[in-house]
Order: structure tokens, then sequence, then C-alpha cells
């Protein structure tokens, strides 16, 4: 029986590829594992490494398809990947169902369920990605018979696409019968009588889906006891991780990716909580829930570098081994080898930093180039639709009367001072605009704002913060960096 290695990861038995053993990182570099390693951060690396192994034989065209079509739905790097295929928005999603189908009509993948489990994944996520609430519906339903017919191997995927079956249902309008299919999701995973990380994951996920579902529906008195019940879990499975393992696919491999699978779920849970908190006025819980993600990012801030720091630790005592050694031995150009190496050391320092500098201007001259053509009747922020001369009267106003600089003004604050209603003024910017949301374009023009007052004023940074409209000073330097990759304080140096 010949072997096969999928996106995955995983060997599989096949007859696709006509190799006899799994490829090794000794035979090339180009291998699967190391593509879809990178591909959530780094697609257009991946997609080359995926290339170079079909050109030295490692894989098949089939196997680098079902990659391609994983990488095109799945990677964080969105607009790398548009801009790589050289189309409008969401053009990877097109790509990524064109192949995903295209592989559905390969014999091999007919008659093999784990590889078919592959692509109906791609093809459902695809789906509910491009809003296609049927395509996704119909796809959950097919990826959860293959589940079934590979067995209780495969039980907490079918239960976890389950979910998304019931979540379709309640997009499409038919809430009690989605929310039926969430509870009874939750009602088994729950009653698991040993639960292992397929089992917890499956249920986090579900509970997640219907905290959003809720929420979409201002119904946040309901969600406060399922984000509660996410919080328990993970901390159950912090404290206890051996009783959950079970070396499913979606388990963490090492203990700092636990740490971030349970940093990344918590964060979202307490999130949750805040915003519903806030929308039932109980300001004295948010403000508690809120100090505890303030702790939970300081503890893992800390935890990071003191890894690093122990990273470093470890190899100065090394080099500080070697160094003696040689010393012992070459003691006789110790000293010109150490004048040396400072020489090297300080020039690689120096040309180091000159690198960061150029970068950090070139990026910049970016900033202010994007600032400038949003600020132009014709910004990059509009795009052609039903909704675009309400955008424009509406973002013209708000950017010329500074409406965005009140701390409180947010999308209800555009509703009331247009006179419009939430579905009018969420129409034009989801057509009209770029924007996901309205509090997305109020936190642009803040930030926009912000680079302003860094750029002609020396005011302290707390002091751009709130003369930018942001209530908190660490909220400011979050969106800051997340948006411009720079801090406010790297900015304004450059």
């Amino acid at each position: 029986m010949l072997l096969i290695l999928g996106c995955s990861g995983n060997i599989r038995s096949d007859g696709i590829t006509g190799k006899k053993h799994k490829p090794q990182p000794s035979d090339t570099l180009y291998t699967l594992s190391r593509a879809m390693g990178i591909y959530g951060y780094q697609p257009i690396r991946a997609l080359q490494i995926i290339d170079s192994a079909v050109v030295v034989g490692n894989i098949s065209e089939l196997q680098a398809d079902m990659c391609r079509a994983r990488i095109y739905s799945f990677s964080l790097m969105k607009e790398q990947l548009d801009s790589l295929l050289g189309g409008p928005t969401d053009i990877r999603l097109d790509s990524a169902l064109a192949i995903g189908k295209r592989i559905l009509r390969h014999d091999s993948i007919k008659t093999h369920l784990e590889l078919r489990k592959d692509v109906m994944e791609v093809l459902s996520y695809t789906a509910r990605m491009k809003n296609d609430t049927a395509g996704w519906l119909q796809r959950s339903r097919e990826l959860v018979n293959v589940c079934r017919q590979l067995g209780a191997a495969a039980e907490s995927d079918a239960l976890r696409t389950e979910a998304e079956i019931g979540a379709a249902l309640y997009a499409m309008g038919q809430r009690e019968q989605g929310m039926e299919k969430l509870d009874s999701v939750i009602n088994v995973l729950s009653d698991s009588p040993a639960m292992k990380f397929s089992e917890l994951d499956a249920l986090i996920v579900t509970l997640r889906r219907k905290i959003v579902l809720l929420g979409s529906f201002n119904l946040y008195a309901e969600t406060l006891p399922l984000a509660r019940r996410i919080i328990e879990l993970l901390d159950d499975y912090e404290a206890h991780p051996d009783a959950y393992h079970d070396g499913s696919h979606r388990e963490p491999k090492n203990d700092q990716k636990r740490d971030d699978y349970i940093r990344f779920y918590r964060n979202q849970a307490q999130n949750m909580t805040i915003a519903a908190y806030a929308s039932l006025g109980e300001s004295g819980n948010m403000l508690e829930a809120f100090k505890k993600i303030e702790a939970s990012v300081h503890e893992a801030t800390a935890r990071e570098h003191n890894a690093r720091y122990h990273a470093l630790e470890q190899e100065m005592k090394r080099q500080a081994a070697e160094s003696h050694s040689d010393k012992m031995r070459y003691l006789a150009i110790s000293t010109s080898a150490g004048l040396l190496f400072a020489l090297l050391l300080a020039y690689y320092v120096f040309a180091k930093n000159r690198i960061i500098i150029k970068k950090n201007q070139g990026l910049i001259r970016l900033i202010d180039e994007n600032i400038r053509l949003k600020s132009q009747p014709q910004s990059l922020t509009m795009k052609e639709g039903s909704g675009s001369s309400l955008f424009t009267r509406i973002s013209t106003e708000i950017r010329e009367q500074l409406l965005y600089l009140n701390p409180s003004f947010d999308r209800q604050a555009v509703c009331d001072h247009f006179h419009l209603n939430a579905m009018q003024v969420g129409n034009a910017f989801a057509q009209g605009s770029i924007y996901n949301s309205v509090a997305e374009f109020i936190r642009d023009c803040r930030l926009e704002h912000a680079c302003q007052l860094l750029k002609t004023t020396d005011m302290k940074i707390s002091d751009v913060a709130a003369q930018s409209g942001f209530s908190l000073v660490t909220t400011f330097n979050h969106d800051f960096k997340a948006r411009f990759n720079l801090s406010p304080t790297e900015y304004r140096q450059q």
C-alpha cells in the first residue's frame, strides 16, 4: 500500500502520489509539513513551497490543489492572497471554492473518506465566509455524513459541524430549529462520560457560536452563563491537561500552544462577558471582567519575556563555555579575536538598526499616504454599491465636524445624528465602504487624527489618546499597533 501525506501532516494510505515513503526533511526543503506549518501568516511562502514540492516530486498535483484550497480559505493574511491573485476582495475564496469543487470530482477523493473530509471542511468554511448560507448548510450536512461514515474517531468533528448547521439554520431565519440543533450538540458533548480534548474543543466552539447568535439579537442575559461555562472548561483544562489528552488533530502539540489556545478562547469569553454586562448596564461587573482581561494580558507578556530571557541566558552560558575553551587553546590570538568579534557585533547592530529605521520610515510614508488618500473625496475607503452616496455623506460630515473625537460617539450616535435607523447605517457601510462596521471606521478616524497630533505636537501619548477620542490609553496603544504595525512612540520617533 502506498503512502500519502495530507495537508494536516498525517500519513495516509492511498495510491495518489506514487511515492514509496513519507518525504523527510533530509530529502528536500519542500515538504507539505513545512508549507502547512507557516501558511497562516506566510501564505505566499507556503504556496511557493507547495509549487516546488510538486516540481521535485514530493507531492502530486492533487495534493497541491488540496493544500492551495486550504491556504486560500483559512489563511489569516487575506489581503496578501487577494493581491497575489490580482482580483477584488475575497477572490481567494472564489479560488478555494473552484479548486474544492474540482477536487471532489477526482476518483481518489470519491473513495477516500479522510481526504473527502478535508475538502468538505474547506468548502463549508469557504461558503460561510462568502455569506453563502445555503451553500454553508449544504456543505456542512455533507461533512457530517462523511464524519459519521468515518466512525467514532470523527464524532467530535461531526458534532462540531452539527453546530455549524444550527448556526446556518439560525442565519436563514429558522431560529428555533437552529437553536435546538445547537442545544442538542451542547447537551451531547456536556454529557460525555470522559471528556477529552476533541469533545472539549467542540463544546467550546459550539458555546461560542451560540453566544454570537444570541448577541446578534441582543439576548445578552442568556450569553452570560455560556461565557462562564467556557471559562470554567478552560480553567479545568489548564489545571488538568493530561486528563484531556487524546492526540486529536486539533489538540495543541506543546505547552506554549496550549497556553495560546487557552488564552485565545478565555479572552474571547471574557470579552463577551464584558459586552453582555455593558449592554445590561452592569458597569461594576463589566469593570471587574475588564480587569481580569488586563491581568491575563500582563501575565502572558511576563511569561513571554521570561521565556526569552531564559533562552538568552542559556545561549550566553553556552557562548561563555565555548569562549573559555577557545581562550585555553588559542590564548595568543584571544585579544585580536575578541576585538574583531566586538567590531563585527557593533557593525551588525548598526546595520540592523539602520534596516529597522529605513523599514519604519517607509512604513510611515505608506501610513501618511494612506491617510492622505482617505481624506480625498474619492477615497480608498469607498466601493461601488447602492449605499455609497449615503456612506459618503455620513463619512464626510463625521470627518469635517470631527464627531469621532467624542469618546462616546458610536454607531448609535451616528444613527441619532443623521436621523437614521441601525439597518440604514449598517447597509451604508456594508454596501458603500470597505469597513466591516461603523466602529472600525470611527477607530480609523481617531487613529488618523492621532497620527497628525504625534507628528505636529509634543503632547504626551496619553494626551494624544484622549484628544483623539480614546477613553483608554491602553486601547489606543493596542489599536495603533494593530493598525500601523508601529507603536505611537515609534511613529513619533521616525
